[in-house]
């Protein structure tokens, strides 16, 4: 049976709702502590109202260990049903705002956490010293999600990326794509003068959570090329592989507003500078409607203000 049918059984009525959010919740965070914790109650309330949830609707939802939570195929099922009525329901709460003294409500961002550390973060406190009433989530995570279906207001990514259905802003400068090493590192093994060099040197990797390898992009007299690197270490995370770039573990490329401080401090050396890439400005994206959230509203007006788009 398509669980839509379950929404407009008998089975189904209006008490329900709040117990299908929460459900959806605890999904999205794969804990009832951490899912307890944002909706306000105790994770014993919200495992009660779980298993009333299922009682209710005659199956069961969730698969329950010691460690984590996870969806049963009738629940993964049900969510992917649900997910369309829950985000319309949070759009018609949003579209109050407009008629509201000032924005308010919560709003929801997808970026990668490189991104958000650079374009994001930094106008953070401004934003909400001017609007009080909203809250900011931020929502780390390279994958490219849906926005609608998971909730999220906006993303930032790579233009090139965007769906078209989508409304796409740029913001923020174009970007260097910077490679580096530590001295020591340099001192123990050499300079590298060309990319193609580091293929015999250690490189640190980062992993998208879609499992592919983030690519190291040069330039050569403007005819774009990449390369396949290896090296001591891999991780998803872009800090533990700075850290260890710092700590002489190898050679690292990142975006250089992420790393200046460093360089200008002598702790980095930036290396094979002629070749380095650069990437067009990120866009901060959202889905086109005719009824925008007030707060989505003034935070792209922001953002539009602070990145002179």
């Amino acid at each position: 049976m398509h669980f839509e049918a379950v929404l407009y059984s008998r089975a189904m009525t209006p008490d329900l709702l709040p117990a299908i959010a929460a459900f959806a919740r605890v999904a999205h965070h794969a804990s009832f502590t951490r899912a307890a914790r944002e909706l306000g109650v105790s994770p014993s309330a919200l495992s009660q109202t779980m298993r009333t949830l299922e009682a209710r609707l005659g199956v069961r939802l969730l698969e329950r260990t010691t460690r984590r939570v996870g969806l049963t195929e009738l629940g993964q099922r049900f969510l992917t049903d649900a997910r369309p009525a829950l985000a319309a329901l949070g759009a018609a709460v949003a579209d109050i705002d407009e008629v509201r003294d000032r924005p308010a409500g919560l709003l929801r961002i997808n970026a990668s956490e490189l991104v958000a550390d650079l374009l994001i973060t930094p106008h953070l406190p401004a934003f909400l010293t001017m609007y009080p009433d909203v809250t900011v989530e931020v929502h780390c995570d390279t994958r490219f999600m849906d926005l609608v279906s998971h909730g999220f207001d906006a993303g930032v990514r790579l233009e090139q990326s965007v769906e078209r259905d989508m409304v796409a802003i740029p913001i923020g400068p174009p970007l260097r794509n910077m490679t580096f090493a530590a001295p020591s590192y340099l001192a123990r093994y050499g300079v590298p003068a060309t990319p193609w060099q580091l293929l015999e040197h250690r490189c640190l990797n980062l992993r998208f959570a879609g499992g592919d390898l983030f690519p190291w992009r040069y330039e050569d007299n403007g005819k774009p090329f990449e390369l396949t690197v290896s090296g001591p270490l891999i991780s998803n995370n872009i800090t533990l592989l700075l850290d260890a770039a710092l700590r002489g573990v190898g050679i690292a490329c990142c975006f250089e507003d992420k790393v200046r401080a460093d360089v200008d401090a002598g702790r980095l050396v930036p290396i094979l500078e002629p070749w380095w890439p650069i990437f067009p400005p990120f866009c901060l994206y959202y889905p086109g409607r005719a009824h925008m959230p007030r707060k989505l509203r003034v935070f792209i007006d922001f953002m539009r203000q602070r990145s002179g788009a």
